[in-house]
């Protein structure tokens, strides 16, 4: 197996807290993640691209930023023609696959802009029968688009349900088209654990690796589950698993945002005014208010935590079937998520446009047996952007010159102390009403704001959680000064080099 080329398993979560692990949470139960960092590596500075779905995930797939491959928030779509590392990974003989959630196309479809993740093609299962790819450089796909109860339910999972005995699989989700005052599910939900869609993606990315070998080929699979998105809902037992009473929800002091840009304390009224930033019909995520009483958010938070242990129960058994068929040895496991979440902290919940590490931090684990020293741990600021490089570099592949980010595989394998000094996110939610960016470095963080003078500065090393805004102080003007310059320099460093210069004319 050592000479075989090298498998490539990448495992998701969608919108899961980086605190949200039993490695380092004892109050939530995931053996079978905390199985995967004790065989393998635990990074505890890794950062999103965008804090937002489809952005975070095209960078997946493309190795590129959203400002880049044009995907530059949710309800946008990740133009067809980019190239992709699927599509790369094809070129050298390799069967991939995504199961699971995309979201590389919006809920909505125009002549210009055509979508397959959107009404009415969502619940048209007998085009979703024959469609199964090729699409965004994967050979096969088999996804869902929903979370939870979702109208946005069909695809390949509704077809799986109806095969697998549960023919009135609607009943358990809302109808479509959703009447108006409807209300959401919350925290136990009547799907049996059988049907749900944290199983389907556990039990279709089996069958991909089962076609893989098969078919006598390394893999590249994107097994992309759902959870621990919103809506709060998931089957019992995990339902009950956590009791609210014990949750500890984040907490904001009372002046910490005082400090902030305007929309930050704007979120702690009861009806706030947002419509300075509303530029166009599409609303902004995270710009209401986030007023939320302690007993619903424990609540909140222990159903969060039983669907990211649901979720943890399905990643077990394809860890096992690796075991079970002898590929763990040869094959690369990246579980992360696309972005951060809040569950209290500064006063915030869910997402938006704000850069806390709550939002932009990552959950990572990465394992490759005899090659990623087991139970090791890494301090290195890691980015989404650097995984399409990282995975290409593990499988002795050239990265392609289009893609933007480094390879960290010396880093992940303990030979080098860092591959980069800084992390990008970009954030633009809005054309130009709601467009900002931040640099991460190893101490500093500093975000900027299109057409504003105000800011943020933290410094991580004195202030991990993020109370004090340095943006105004006089006695931070000279690192604020440096920091935006590396700032300018990081801007330039990221434009990619898709082809080489060859002569001198």
């Amino acid at each position: 197996m050592a000479d075989a080329p090298m498998n490539v398993l990448l495992i998701t979560s969608d919108q899961q807290h980086w605190h949200t692990l039993g490695i380092n949470n004892p109050l939530i139960h995931t053996p079978n993640l905390d199985r995967l960092a004790a065989e393998g590596m635990v990074f505890n500075r890794a950062y999103c691209v965008n804090p937002v779905c489809s952005p975070s995930r095209a960078t997946m797939i493309t190795g590129q930023f959203p400002a880049w491959h044009h995907c530059w928030t949710i309800g946008v779509k990740l133009p067809e023609d980019v190239p992709t590392v699927g599509e790369y990974y094809q070129q050298h003989g390799y069967a991939t696959a995504l199961v699971g959630k995309a979201h590389f196309q919006p809920l909505a479809s125009e002549p210009d802009q055509t979508s397959l993740e959107c009404q009415p093609i969502l619940r048209d299962l007998d085009f979703w029968r024959k469609f199964r790819g090729p699409w965004y450089g994967f050979e096969e796909v088999e996804v869902a688009r929903n979370h939870a109860d979702e109208s946005h339910v069909g695809q390949h999972y509704a077809i799986w349900m109806e095969e697998n005995g549960l023919k009135n699989w609607a009943d358990y989700f809302q109808p479509w088209p959703r009447p108006a005052g409807m209300k959401q599910r919350r925290g136990s939900w009547e799907l049996p654990e059988e049907f749900h869609y944290s199983t389907w993606t556990a039990d279709r990315t089996i069958a991909q690796m089962q076609r893989a070998r098969q078919q006598e080929k390394p893999f590249f699979i994107w097994s992309s589950f759902h959870d621990p998105h919103p809506p709060y809902l998931v089957p019992e037992p995990w339902a009950s698993m956590y009791d609210p009473r014990e949750m500890q929800p984040g907490r904001r002091l009372e002046d910490e945002l005082d400090r902030m840009p305007p929309h930050f304390g704007l979120t702690q009224q009861q009806k706030p005014d947002f419509s300075p930033w509303a530029e166009t019909r599409h609303g902004n995520h995270g710009f209401h208010s986030h007023r939320c009483p302690d007993a619903d958010l424990r609540q909140n938070i222990a159903t969060y935590y039983g669907m990211i242990s649901l979720m943890d129960k399905h990643i077990g058994r394809i860890l096992d079937e690796l075991d079970r068929t002898g590929q763990a040895e040869n094959t690369l496991i990246l579980f992360t998520t696309d972005h951060g979440h809040f569950l209290g902290q500064h006063g915030l919940i869910a997402k938006g446009p704000f850069h806390y590490e709550d939002m932009i931090r990552l959950p990572m684990l990465a394992r490759c047996p005899g090659r990623i020293p087991a139970g090791s741990t890494c301090d290195a600021l890691q980015s989404q952007i650097d995984f399409c490089p990282t995975m290409l570099a593990a499988c002795g592949l050239q990265v392609p010159g289009q893609m933007q980010g480094l390879s960290q595989w010396d880093v992940w394998r303990g030979r080098s102390d860092a591959a980069r000094d800084h992390a990008l996110v970009e954030n633009r939610h809005q054309p130009s009403a709601v467009h900002l960016r931040t640099l991460v470095t190893q101490r500093y963080k500093l975000t900027v704001y299109r057409g504003h003078d105000y800011g943020e500065l933290f410094d991580l090393t004195t202030d991990p959680e993020e109370r004090r805004n340095l943006w105004n102080e006089p006695q931070m003007a000279e690192v604020k000064s440096q920091l935006l310059h590396r700032f300018v320099q990081a801007e330039l460093e990221r434009e990619p080099t898709r082809l080489q210069r060859i002569a001198g004319a």
